[in-house]
């Protein structure tokens, strides 16, 4: 309260001061701001107008902890508490507004951090709309201004899609410039569309900016914008989501034809080089757009916050049981059955349960044992290095498990300030698009089918990914019934694309949430004897609880009350 009233006196003070000198001279104030460009010298100045069309591909920091370094982009990727925190593939240590989401205690005055997306997303959506109209006056080349067209309505289509998927009807604005002095009681503003609306919008939006779009930049300086191959990616994700079930705004088909727009490109490919390698090299044959960081601009420093206690590390997001279970053994089979009791004939082994497993397992996750940083990892008691008996134990695990998946080894953990956190961050990669042709193709035509115009059925999609070198995991076999395949698909999705943000948005438009929510936030607790170790399952956070409303989020209930009550709440809030 004593630093609020200080704010509020040297407000005063600074009011008055300005009311006094404006009574001296009226002209005082009227003079150009210094610490920004005037939106006249972006309207005129080519090089301008690019710089702000280049600074879209970001956002404002609207919340605390949201990136170290430099403002967040378009997902919530290396911000401290990551997407998946909010899953049952991780939880945040140290909470970070995360565990209320967890527990299903979402509401319209508290979204934790998830509170941000609409407003960030329609400030986008603005600044979309203000750069396009000051695009259509400029000066410029026929071929770079339809190029910077094309950029902006691919970011804007990314905000719609990021709106959509999070609170399903959302509002169109068009290519309106909404300011201070209109009329802000327009019923534009505040009318929701319905869900396919919406979608048919943006994808509409995409196919004007793919047809505008290059196939590849042309020098490094342009590395992380957008290219053709970004655009439909990023139809095909919306494409697929719109024949999902919580959508059914779209079908099964034109996802299959979506998508297949991205593979007949003949661009893109799975990356050899390494699964791990994949999340830090700036540039593979898999990545179809990703944000990139230099030396000035780095990201949250993912070692030391993800990194075990015993290294230094601030545990972060830690991998959950109910995700380690998910992978199978390297010989294609699933470590348990549906009841939870192990499958026999899958050879695992409750006394090594990290042996044999799938190698994306590995890569992803340090488990007890595993090789890190030149010594063992020890998440066992007593005694582990990287446990409560070890040193700074507030940081230490709750799930017996830290994350490995996007760290780089080369970078230091300690004290990395300014000397690590250059990863890129992958929005869309070429395993993804193949997964999406697999579910949309099997829930089309079936497993086994190849669809017209192309040279892949759904099984066949799912087994490039899984042939990945250095993965090598055994091929789906034919004749899999559809109900099966998608049982398949689901989980190669899940231990593929685990912490890259799809897992939130999977199980809901999937309609499983009510299930995979509702289901403990499970860890082990591994005890060292005389003779090896002791493996028990536990709870690592309490309380896990998912409601039907809790398919969409909130809208913030400040942007109910700033629309006089127009805008429509989601329902159940």
């Amino acid at each position: 309260m004593k630093t609020l009233n200080s704010n509020i006196c040297q407000l005063l003070a600074g009011a008055t001061i300005i009311l006094s000198l404006a009574a001296c001279n009226e002209d005082f104030l009227n003079v150009d701001p210094t610490d920004r460009i005037a939106t006249s010298g972006i309207e005129a100045d080519t090089a301008l107008l690019e710089a702000y069309i280049t600074n879209r591909y970001i956002g404002a920091r609207l919340q605390d902890k949201e990136g170290d370094g430099t403002d967040p982009g378009f997902g919530r990727g290396f911000e401290y508490a990551m997407w998946s925190s909010l899953t049952d593939e991780s939880i945040y240590n140290n909470d970070d507004a995360t565990w209320l989401i967890q527990r299903g205690q979402l509401a319209p005055e508290n979204l934790g951090n998830a509170g941000v997306l609409w407003a960030r997303s329609y400030r986008s959506i603005r600044e979309c709309n203000y750069a396009l109209r000051a695009l259509t006056n400029i000066e410029m080349s026929a071929s770079k201004k339809a190029a910077l067209e094309g950029e902006l309505k691919f970011i804007r289509a990314f905000r719609y899609h990021d709106l959509i998927r999070n609170y399903g009807r959302v509002v169109l604005l068009g290519d309106t410039v909404f300011g201070l002095t209109d009329d802000l009681q327009d019923p534009i503003l505040f009318k929701r569309a319905s869900i396919k609306e919406g979608i048919d919008y943006a994808l509409a939006q995409l196919v004007e900016a793919a047809e505008k779009l290059p196939l590849d930049n042309s020098s490094s300086w342009l590395l992380g914008r957008a290219t053709k191959g970004a655009a439909l990616a990023l139809k095909a994700r919306l494409a697929l989501y719109a024949a999902s079930p919580l959508y059914s705004a779209g079908s099964w088909e034109d996802a299959v034809s979506a998508t297949q727009e991205v593979i007949s490109l003949n661009k893109y490919g799975i990356y050899n080089g390494g699964y791990n390698n994949l999340f830090l090299i700036d540039e593979t044959n898999e990545t179809i757009f990703a944000r990139h960081y230099t030396k000035n601009a780095n990201h949250v420093h993912l070692e030391i916050a993800n990194g075990a206690n015993g290294y230094g590390g601030w545990a972060g997001n830690t991998p959950l049981q109910n995700l380690v279970d998910a992978y199978q053994m390297a010989n294609g089979i699933q470590p348990f059955n549906d009841d939870g009791s192990i499958n026999v004939a899958s050879g695992y082994d409750a006394d090594n349960p990290y042996q044999n497993r799938d190698p994306r397992f590995t890569a992803t996750i340090l488990y007890n044992g595993a090789e890190y940083r030149g010594r063992a990892v020890e998440t066992f008691t007593p005694g582990g290095r990287d446990s409560r008996d070890g040193p700074d134990n507030w940081n230490t695990t709750k799930t017996g498990y830290y994350l490995k998946k996007f760290m780089n080894d080369n970078y230091p953990l300690q004290n990395p300030w300014g000397n690590a956190g250059f990863q890129p961050w992958i929005y869309f990669r070429y395993a993804e698009a193949l997964l999406n042709f697999a579910e949309a193709t099997n829930e089309a035509y079936g497993p086994d089918v190849i669809p017209a115009g192309s040279n892949l059925s759904a099984r066949q999609a799912v087994n490039l990914v899984r042939a990945r070198a250095g993965v090598n995991m055994p091929e789906l076999a034919s004749g899999m019934s559809q109900q099966a395949m998608r049982q398949a698909i689901r989980n190669e999705r899940r231990v593929e694309l685990a912490f890259e943000e799809h897992r939130f948005y999977d199980v809901r438009r999937w309609m499983i949430a009510s299930t995979t929510e509702n289901i403990p936030a499970y860890g082990m607790e591994i005890t060292k004897t005389t003779s090896g170790y002791t493996y028990t399952r536990k709870t690592a956070l309490d309380g896990r609880n998912f409601a039907e409303k809790h398919y969409w989020l909130p809208i913030p209930r400040a942007e109910i009350l700033a629309s006089g009550g127009q805008l429509e709440q989601n329902l159940g809030y």
